[in-house]
């Protein structure tokens, strides 16, 4: 499965030990793909920067198990996902179609929370822990 990461996916993993890191590295140990672009690495570095500057080091640890969209090039979202979101965020959701990804995952409750759990042009929105569930059984990490 192919799983486009959302910029606080790549912040949580990055700070701590926690969940979100234990769900990335069983995804990979599974062979799922993790995916992402300059957009969302530029956030979660941004982010990084300013608040855990010591987690810039495991940031480029999980970038490295992550493919990364060759182009920077802003797709336009369709319409099905486009009402459901604030401007600034349909961007990601548009690259994860672009990336032919199955997934996106992010804990952006607020913005995504209306699509968890919908498809949008062959991507599934979901939680972190709805992901989990739905790959590993309810109670994997």
């Amino acid at each position: 499965m192919r799983i486009f990461l959302d910029a606080n996916i790549l912040f949580s993993a990055s700070k701590s030990d926690g969940a979100i890191r234990r769900l990335l590295e069983l995804l990979i140990e599974g062979g799922h793909e993790l995916w992402g672009d300059a957009f969302v690495v530029e956030e979660a570095r941004r982010n990084l920067e300013t608040k855990f500057p010591e987690a810039l080091g495991r940031l480029e640890a999980v970038l490295e198990e992550t493919q990364l969209l060759a182009t920077s090039a802003r797709a336009a979202l369709p319409a099905e996902g486009a009402t459901l979101l604030p401007e600034k965020d349909r961007p990601v959701l548009a690259a994860a179609i672009r990336a032919r990804c199955d997934v996106r995952v992010t804990g952006d409750r607020t913005h995504f929370g209306p699509l968890y759990g919908r498809t949008v042009s062959g991507v599934t929105v979901h939680s972190p822990s709805s992901l989990a569930a739905s790959v590993f059984g309810s109670g994997s990490t």
